[in-house]
């Protein structure tokens, strides 16, 4: 299991506001039932890498089909094999040291 952070920003859009593009970013996510946590400056996902990347691209596509002309979008993956990986596991480790 992988998890992967993901960032999608539309450059040169008429509003400052990403709201939208983030809300219809998310509802993709929902579609795809993909397990997620929405953050102030990403969104991590949880599940099979391939399967990641496949909705990372979708979530990309997000701001061209909204009129967008030129989308940045950064992604980190954290992609373990040593053992199972999810979100609320690495937040529970570090809880554990707080």
């Amino acid at each position: 299991m992988a998890i992967l952070e993901i960032s999608v920003v539309p450059i040169g859009t008429k509003d400052t506001s990403l709201s939208s593009y983030v809300a219809d970013c998310i509802r993709i996510l929902k579609k795809e039932k993909v397990l997620y946590e929405l953050t102030a400056m990403g969104t991590n996902i949880e599940g099979d890498l391939k399967d990641l990347i496949k909705v990372a691209l979708k979530m990309h596509q997000v701001p061209f089909k909204k009129g967008a002309h030129r989308v940045v979008t950064t992604m980190k993956i954290d992609d373990r094999k040593d053992k199972v990986g999810t979100l609320s596991g690495k937040k529970k480790a570090v809880q554990r040291k707080l």
